[in-house]
């Protein structure tokens, strides 16, 4: 649908979660760093909400996302949650550095804006309401690498920045992040007032978040039975649905959250909060991409159990208005077989089969396990399959210290193609469509934050330029889908990334 671009003033802004009752938020003004400057603007985020390109380069825009100025016509606010961290209940939390501004119709549907890093909240705890210029980068660049990825997520609008000095494990200096969501709400959203005792709040919101996001919800399908709970239960498995197909889209191309707490769980199966992320580069099932995850609670072969355990205390805060317990475990039973049918729809179009067998899951174990074995790259081993799958396998091979083991191992896929029958051109056009070539590695993250504090915007453009499509091979972009430096061994993330 072609819209007409608009300016900040014509943007058709609404205010549906501060129409809430205020005991959901606390209506606050950020407090800018000092001196903000734009490093960069997304265009393509622009185009979601009707911005015309132009705004981005205008003093007014450096204003409204920095928090030097309200977004005309918005309410700026901060949410209150709590949530599990690290599986320990950590009781009320809310946005500490969040200033939600808006929400903004799009030509596609509805946008809430919101600043990351522009100051202290009531829910700031002891933390100063600061981001800094590391861990902003990261997080622009993260959620814009997954849309492009075609995984659920929030996106990026704009990053400003300044000289003000962060104190983190190092003084830093401070950046803001305009991300965008059709909603922020999170599990820790719900668990914030069945904690509290407050059935009748938690009523409210899960009501907010039907009748926006989940209207489908309200009405049982032709020929089933209605109850007085239906429209929650019905609600929570869709909720259960979206996390599943979000797990297998993180599995499927080695994302690794990091701090996958509750208060971190979008309720509406979106990639949030990006912290101590990573892709992992080379293979290992147990991979920790968080320094401050000391006990590996949060290892990539974990991922999908915690967020299974998560929705069980979304679930279990939902007992409040639901007596049903049955109906909530039948809910949360439905996980295990949305994700395992998600899964292997991902893994089957990796491996460039027309569906998956019973068999296969034996093919794919042995694979893991010679990539583990040899800590293989994850993202070049699947890339370099189509190749091997043409009858060129050096390529993957090369990836192994262990050739022989991974010449057998293409022995069994090839009579596994062969049983397949699909014309070998056209499979390996669909395995490069399934396989990036590109992804945000945490070299290539580090380049672009040094780069940025300079004041140098270039490698923010080009990680853009080639995330954007990260299945298009580009010339004169080799740097770029390359094993990771021997330097790159030592870059650590950790909970204030």
């Amino acid at each position: 649908m072609n819209v007409p671009a608009r300016s900040l003033e014509a943007l058709p802004v609404s205010n549906s979660f501060a129409a809430l009752p205020t005991v959901f938020y606390t209506r606050v003004a950020p407090q800018p760093p000092g001196e903000p400057r734009l490093l960069h603007a997304n265009p393509d985020a622009a185009a979601l909400i009707g911005l015309d390109p132009a705004v981005l380069d205008t003093p007014q825009f450096l204003r409204v996302f920095s928090g030097l100025e309200p977004l005309p016509g918005g309410v700026t606010l901060a949410a209150v949650y709590s949530g599990h961290q690290f599986g320990v209940w950590a009781g009320q939390l809310g946005d500490g550095r969040a200033h939600l501004l808006g929400e903004v119709a799009g030509p596609g549907g509805a946008w809430e804006l919101q600043l990351k890093g522009a100051g202290r909240t009531p829910y700031s705890r002891m933390a100063d309401g600061r981001a800094v210029l590391r861990s902003s980068v990261r997080e622009y660049l993260a959620a814009e690498a997954m849309h492009g990825l075609g995984i659920p997520t929030t996106r990026s609008l704009a990053l400003v920045v300044s000289d003000e000095p962060v104190v983190r494990e190092t003084v830093e200096t401070a950046a803001v992040v305009t991300r965008m969501a059709p909603s922020f709400v999170r599990f820790g959203s719900f668990e914030h007032w069945a904690a509290r005792r407050e059935p009748e709040r938690l009523r409210t919101l899960v009501d907010y978040v039907i009748d926006r996001h989940y209207p489908e919800c309200r009405d049982a399908p032709a020929g089933e039975a209605d109850s007085p709970d239906g429209a929650v239960l019905r609600w929570l498995r869709a909720v259960v649905a979206r996390t599943a197909e979000l797990m297998a889209g993180w599995q499927a191309v080695g994302f690794c959250h990091g701090v996958m707490n509750t208060d971190n769980m979008s309720i509406l199966g979106l990639t949030l909060d990006y912290g101590p992320y990573g892709f992992m580069d080379a293979f290992q099932a147990g991979h920790v991409c968080n320094h401050s995850d000391t006990e590996g609670r949060y290892a990539w072969n974990g991922q999908p159990a915690v967020a299974h355990w998560n929705l069980y205390r979304l679930a279990s805060s939902l007992h409040a208005l639901v007596p049903d317990a049955d109906g909530l475990r039948a809910a949360l039973d439905t996980f295990e077989p949305v994700f395992t049918e998600a899964f292997h729809r991902r893994l089957a179009a990796k491996l460039g089969l027309a569906a998956w067998e019973p068999g296969d899951d034996d093919l794919m174990q042995d694979l893991w396990r010679l990539m583990h074995a040899n800590r293989a790259d994850f993202t070049l081993s699947f890339r370099f399959l189509s190749a091997a799958a043409q009858g060129r396998p050096t390529s993957f091979e090369n990836l192994y210290a262990d050739r022989e083991a991974a010449r057998a191992w293409l022995a069994r896929y090839g009579e596994r193609l062969d049983r397949d029958g699909r014309d070998p051109a056209e499979r390996a056009r669909d395995m490069d469509r399934a396989n990036p070539l590109y992804v945000l590695r945490n070299h290539l993250a580090e380049l672009a934050i040094r780069a940025a504090a300079q004041g140098d915007a270039s490698e923010i453009d080009t990680l853009l330029a080639l995330l954007r499509d990260p299945f298009q091979e580009r010339q004169g972009a080799a740097r770029y889908a390359e094993l990771p430096p021997d330097w790159a061994g030592g870059l650590q993330v950790s909970c204030s990334s």
